[in-house]
């Protein structure tokens, strides 16, 4: 099948990915703008997971500071090389997931970095909670299993909804730039300050 130029450069623009993979992409889609940027993306996730284990020591420091000047966030945002990290999609990364840490309150960056403490607590909580819903035993543990899920949606950075898009996880958007990039990135860690707040 024979695919415009025109078709090409509209998917290059959309996605940032050179001409002849954008070409390849759309003649395996039949030409299909939305299936070649799918795949596109899945071929680009599947190489940011081969990244992953890659070191990552370059980087910045990213800062917000909310309108009033009542709440801030730092963020260190790392990747393989300063050449990456002095790039329009880098910085923009690290702006959205220090915005993200202000609006979203997380608690970690991964969910392994919470306490067991912490984890047992909520356990505990939502096993009772299922308890006296009436809920039978041999479904408490599924329950439990689920609630525990969405409290790592809620307090985990990587696991929460993207706040500019809500149809994607934080880690996705984290994927979805070192398939641009071509580098490993990292969220290495954040601070988040709220005036009159007590440090934790």
């Amino acid at each position: 099948m024979g695919i415009s130029p025109k078709l090409v450069k509209e998917l290059r623009e959309r996605t940032g990915t050179g001409m002849m993979d954008c070409k390849k992409a759309l003649q395996e889609s039949g030409g299909d703008i939305d299936r070649a940027i799918q795949h596109l993306r899945e071929k680009g996730l599947s190489k940011a997971a081969k990244r992953a284990g890659r070191e990552a020591k370059e980087g910045c420091v990213f800062t917000y500071v909310h309108p009033g000047s009542r709440l801030g966030v730092i963020l260190e945002l790392n990747c393989e090389t300063d050449f990456v990290a002095r790039t329009d999609d880098f910085d923009k990364l690290g702006k959205d997931l220090a915005m993200q840490v202000a609006a979203a309150t997380p608690l970690v960056v991964r969910r392994d970095e919470l306490s067991d403490d912490i984890v047992d607590e909520e356990k505990d909580i939502y096993k009772k909670q299922a308890i006296e819903s009436g809920k039978p035993e041999k479904i408490l543990d599924k329950i439990v299993e689920g609630k525990l899920q969405k409290f790592y949606s809620e307090v985990c950075l990587l696991e929460q909804p993207f706040i500019k898009n809500d149809k994607e996880t934080v880690e996705y958007l984290v994927k979805s730039t070192i398939a641009k990039l071509g580098e490993n990135i990292v969220v290495r860690r954040f601070a988040r300050f709220e005036l009159g707040e007590e440090p934790s």
